[in-house]
């Protein structure tokens, strides 16, 4: 038990400590997907969208937040190709849904 009870501490550090990492990654999501919204979105501001919805991918997992991994990797795929302002909808709701399970989990 005491092993269990280390690891939940250890990775509660870990989440204090990269939670504002993540949170700025959600961010640079959401920039994309306002921009997007209203046929604003730059080459530089896709590729840095896409980098960061992989970077979540590959973190959220870590913690436990499967479905934010699941969204993340949604998102990326999405803007791995020619995105256009119909795909908006599908992102903001993404977006929505990663802030959403972050904000639900602030503290492990």
């Amino acid at each position: 038990m005491a092993t269990n009870a280390g690891m939940t501490e250890a990775l509660a550090r870990l989440w204090t400590k990269f939670l504002p990492e993540i949170t700025q990654r959600v961010a640079v999501l959401e920039a994309a997907a306002q921009a997007l919204s209203v046929g604003l979105l730059s080459a530089e501001q896709r590729d840095a969208a896409h980098a960061a919805a992989h970077k979540l991918a590959g973190t959220l997992g870590t913690f436990g937040l499967h479905q934010g991994t699941d969204l993340a990797r949604q998102a990326e795929a999405l803007l791995a190709e020619e995105i256009s302002r119909v795909d908006a909808v599908h992102l903001e709701g993404y977006v929505r849904e990663l802030r959403t399970l972050l904000d639900s989990r602030q503290a492990l």
